[in-house]
């Protein structure tokens, strides 16, 4: 059960950096500057994540994600680019997961953007699930594959 979600948009957050941790160590992802982790991800700038808090007040999940825009000499499309996603193995497949997606997406439109972009290697069918598609067109440096969805 939760109880609290929270809109964070700097890094110093100690609930956020240990669910944060706790997410690179089950990916086995060592970090030698936890502290220059986190102040690179506050100096980049409309950088924000989703915080959401279990009964206890402990961090069951999160969901970082990055206003960003697509553009060239002519054209500028502003989007919602969904970084990085987890919720604790306690409390996966208890709809957390989708409900920091929805409230992402929700944000994400409230700042003038209309689609959310993402790469996913492993979690594929749960984009899918929520409207996401594959955005073959679309390449990314980290080799995943590419979803996108219209907000």
């Amino acid at each position: 059960m939760t109880t609290d979600t929270i809109l964070l948009s700097a890094f110093t957050d100690l609930q956020f950096r240990a669910a944060f941790r706790a997410y690179f160590s089950e990916l086995d992802i060592p970090v030698k500057d936890w502290d220059g982790l986190f102040r690179e991800m506050d100096e980049e700038g409309n950088n924000f994540a989703l915080l959401r808090l279990g009964t206890d007040g402990e961090a069951v999940g999160f969901l970082q994600f990055q206003m960003t825009a697509f553009s060239n000499w002519f054209l500028e499309e502003p989007l919602g680019f969904i970084r990085e996603f987890w919720v604790s193995p306690a409390h996966r497949r208890r709809g957390i997961g989708g409900a920091l997606l929805a409230e992402a997406e929700r944000y994400i439109v409230s700042r003038g953007a209309h689609r959310a972009i993402l790469t996913s290697d492993d979690a594929v069918g749960f984009y899918l699930a929520r409207g996401y598609q594959r955005a073959p067109g679309i390449r990314a440096k980290n080799q995943m594959e590419v979803l996108v969805k219209a907000l």
